[in-house]
């Protein structure tokens, strides 16, 4: 075997054919938690420690003004937006395929953006930051607790106005409200959420919201409690005609709940075209309790009355009267007792489509008729859903890392839950970059976004398959950006979708996902071969970016990615049995990265080479400090794939990144360098795009190109893919400096937690603070090698932290102590079939490999600090069963 296949082999160890040893790179050690590279300026030493610091959920108050901006998502993945309030009311309710852009399609007035100026602000642009959206109730919804105590009833709505105070606990995918008030004689918590549960995208994607009601007597004396929900019928919301159509409000339930199902019908056969329309279809109100009373006619506001036991079969309302369903719970409850109260709303509006693309209907549509139908499914299975999503909360947040890290890393995810992602009838996954902005599940947008790999990867994979290796690739292996919606590719999302490829591998259980695609991966990767016009291994076809324009020159970031993805296409190639193509990927590889390191390092960081010809007369990074400008060397840390850049230059670019481009306050630079959009305002902390160390006239080789705006701002999914990166390189204090300085912008006091806004709300970049959290945990996974890897950045002494695998996932711990580490994977869900694990720990003398009492045969190998273990005979962990692992030194 030639020289190039013998460094892939030693670099991945992953060919089905023998080699088993895995030569993942130990992680870097750049400082330790007393922040070795000083903070620009310094924080002080309790501000940093609190980095650190395992702390408590983050929990918004009303006393604190907290609660107004919050909007959780809390209806299935890819089933519209359903916002969860802080004070337990829901609101926006973007379920009717209105397809509009933003949460709330609006324009405002940036005062701050030029001295002495204002600036019109769209949702695309950052309106939403500016002034947060709140209070869109196009329809009402609401509870109320009726308590009866002797002769005395209290009637109090569930609102913010109602309570002295409320809490409201940030833990995605599961909120808890607590309302408080203690002159009452009972404390009253929530628990609201759809079903999440990672690796199963069916039972994560239906359209309901649960809420779950824990009520506990602490007085003296027993308590009559009465639970009221009521939801307002606004099917056909925007088409209904007062001439044409009413809405109907019928009884619905079945075994084990009772509900209303609100729908909306013709009058005649004049308005039967209404079935067409996007916003056509239902929603059931229910509670799981046979005794639940229901009202299909409610009467508003609420009072005495509203309590009182009555019950009909329909009610039926013209379209501009108000038509109200109504249900009722009532328990006694005798002091020290408690009782849970479900309550779940669903809906129902498959009339999804979108011009020119390939896919219409709503995949929940293929399991159900209406909303009834959701609601019978969700009772039928409900053990299961809720008692699955609570697992995976308590699994996830079960941790030794920050709290708000946990939340900050993850909640992004719930992007998933709103309008920016569709899942169609055929199956088919369908995105926007940023809610109803910037079309066709975006290539260069969406390869930032690690969370959904690593969580719901069949989404993903499917994606790959259909989309990105089907409807988008041209003859020659170029892959249309933008699907369908688009005529060219863009060369970083290229890039970065066959290193999503890879990972798509790796989170499978097996190599049919590779097998069966690899002509046209093979294609793609051939098609980034042939965009280094010079042969220098260093791409140089001017070609659309993610920045929105086409640059011309050697550009360290696009560069640096094409290079991980060359790799990433020579792994492939190798697992296939291709050594030829997996030779040719390898000499680019090592071409391309000797040049990049000699040719486009500054001494201090990575820069954008001019075009020989046009010269700066072109926009361009050229000699300023780029974001993403060693982008592929952290693609490579999220695959467990061997550097593709020197460790030193490496370092060097990230530190000039924290150098000149993050500051604690990026008020005075936007106030200097106006044009950019507002995704951080005076007196938040943020991190650059691009900056001008050498003070240079025109940096950027152009001086009015609208695209000059962007190297001005903070986005949020640049930030975290540098953080991502600082976590593996050992850079922890500046990684979480960084994460908390986005998890501190948005925090409830300013606007949505859940809402990180780019180009539109909701931005799918965003989710690549997930990969923070990988690169935390240290964590590489390849499902068909059956292998997995832990290296955690901090807390290696005692540390604890979930996993998701291509079937399972579970909790990972790892204690060292003097010459001894026991290193553990409890699996709580699935299955995960191991054979290959590798742990740090240095000088291992024995190791030994127990499941349960049962000792497991192995061999190990130590290189660089990391002890790999091979199991003689694979191993196939199940619910509730424990690998553990001992090695001593």
């Amino acid at each position: 075997m030639g020289l190039a296949r013998r460094r892939f082999l030693k670099n991945i160890g992953l060919t089905m054919a023998g080699a088993w040893m895995i030569r993942i790179p130990a992680l870097g050690r750049a400082i330790d938690q007393s922040g070795g590279l000083l903070l620009a300026p310094q924080r002080d030493a309790a501000w940093l420690a609190s980095l650190f610091e395992r702390g408590q959920a983050t929990t918004y108050l009303k006393t604190k003004n907290e609660l107004q901006y919050i909007g959780m998502p809390v209806g299935g993945i890819m089933c519209g937006t359903v916002y969860l309030g802080g004070d337990g009311r829901l609101w926006l309710w973007d379920i009717f395929n209105q397809n509009q852009e933003g949460i709330e399609p609006k324009e405002v007035e940036w005062k701050e953006a030029v001295p002495g100026q204002a600036k019109k602000v769209r949702s695309r642009d950052g309106a939403c930051y500016i002034q947060p959206s709140k209070n869109i109730r196009p329809l009402d919804q609401g509870m109320a607790l009726q308590l009866k105590i002797g002769q005395e009833t209290i009637i109090r709505p569930l609102d913010e106005a109602s309570w002295p105070e409320i809490s409201f606990e940030a833990t995605y995918p599961i909120a808890t409200i607590r309302y408080v008030d203690p002159a009452l004689p009972v404390t009253l918590t929530l628990e609201a959420f759809s079903p999440f549960i990672p690796l199963n995208e069916d039972d994560s994607g239906l359209p309901v919201t649960l809420l779950s009601f824990h009520i506990h007597n602490k007085g003296k004396v027993p308590v009559e409690a009465t639970l009221l929900g009521w939801l307002e019928n606004k099917a056909a919301l925007h088409h209904a005609k007062e001439n044409l159509h009413e809405r109907t409000n019928t009884a619905a339930g079945g075994k084990g709940w009772k509900g209303v199902l609100a729908a909306v019908r013709a009058k005649d056969a004049a308005g039967a075209a209404l079935q067409q329309s996007p916003d056509y279809g239902n929603l059931c109100l229910a509670a799981f309790d046979e005794k639940a009373v229901i009202h299909t006619q409610l009467e508003l506001p609420i009072s005495a009355a509203t309590f009182s036991r009555r019950r009909s079969e329909q009610s039926v309302r013209n379209i501009n009267q108000k038509l109200t369903a109504g249900v009722m719970v009532k328990h006694w409850l005798l002091p020290g007792k408690d009782t849970r109260c479900d309550f779940a709303i669903s809906w129902y509006f498959p009339n999804l489509s979108f011009k020119d693309i390939q896919g219409k209907g709503r995949y929940y549509a293929n399991q159900f008729a209406d909303a009834a139908a959701v609601m019978g499914y969700v009772r039928h299975h409900h053990t299961r859903l809720a008692g699955d999503s609570r697992l995976w909360k308590a699994t996830w947040y079960d941790a030794t890392l920050p709290w708000w890290l946990m939340e900050r890393t993850f909640m992004n995810i719930s992007t998933l839950a709103t309008t920016t992602a569709h899942r169609f009838q055929s199956g088919r996954f369908y995105a926007w970059e940023g809610v109803g902005a910037c079309e066709g599940t975006c290539t260069h947008v969406w390869q930032y976004a690690q969370a959904v790999g690593r969580i719901f990867p069949a989404l993903e994979r499917d994606t790959r398959q259909r989309v990105d290796l089907g409807i988008a690739m041209m003859p020659d292996g170029g892959i249309l950006f933008r699907g369908e919606a688009e005529k060219r590719p863009a060369i970083d999302g290229q890039a970065g979708t066959v290193l999503r490829i890879y990972r798509e591998h790796q989170m499978s259980t097996d190599d049919r996902f590779l097998r069966q695609n690899w002509p046209q991966i093979k294609k793609a990767t051939q098609f980034i071969l042939h965009q280094d016009r010079n042969g220098d291994g260093l791409e140089d076809t001017p070609m659309e970016n993610t920045l929105d324009a086409i640059w011309d020159g050697e550009i360290a970031w696009i560069t640096g990615l094409c290079i991980a993805a060359v790799k990433a296409g020579g792994i492939m190639a190798l697992e296939t049995g291709d050594t030829d193509f997996a030779d040719i990927c390898n000499d680019y590889v090592e071409k391309g990265r000797r040049n990049m390191e000699s040719q486009l390092y500054n001494g201090e960081y990575f820069i954008h080479q001019p075009d020989k010809v046009k010269g700066r007369s072109v926009i361009g990074s050229y000699n300023t400090c780029h974001i993403d400008q060693v982008y592929g060397q952290s693609w490579a840390f999220q695959l467990g794939m061997d550097r593709i850049l020197d460790k030193e230059k490496t370092l060097s670019a990230l530190r000039a990144l924290w150098k000149y481009n993050f500051m604690q306050d990026v008020g005075p630079y936007i106030a200097a360098h106006p044009g950019g959009r507002p995704y951080a305002l005076a007196g938040e902390g943020g991190m650059i795009m691009n900056t001008n160390p050498y003070k240079e006239e025109f940096p950027f080789g152009v001086k009015d190109a609208w695209q000059l705006g962007y190297f001005n701002e903070c986005m949020s999914g640049f930030e975290h893919q540098v953080a991502s990166h600082m976590m593996a390189e050992g850079m922890t204090t500046e990684a979480l400096t960084l994460t908390r300085a986005v998890h501190d912008r948005y925090h409830a006091a300013k606007r949505n937690p859940f809402n990180e806004i780019e180009c539109s709300d909701h931005y799918a970049r965003a989710m690549a603070s997930y990969g923070t959290f990988v690169t935390a945990c240290g964590f590489v996974f390849h499902g068909p090698a059956q292998y997995i890897r832990f290296a955690p950045a901090l807390q290696r002494e005692n540390f604890k932290a979930p996993f998701v695998t291509a079937a399972g996932w579970g909790t990972y711990t790892q204690q060292q102590q003097g010459h001894r580490g026991e290193y553990q994977l409890m699996l709580k869900h699935g299955s995960l079939s191991l054979r290959l694990c590798c742990f740090e720990q240095a000088n291992p003398d024995t190791v030994v490999v127990k499941m349960g009492n049962r000792q497991l045969p192995a061999t190990f190998v130590e290189e660089d600090g990391q002890v790999t273990i091979r199991l003689d005979e694979a191993v196939t962990l199940h619910k509730d069963e424990t690998l553990h692992i001992t090695i001593t030194s």
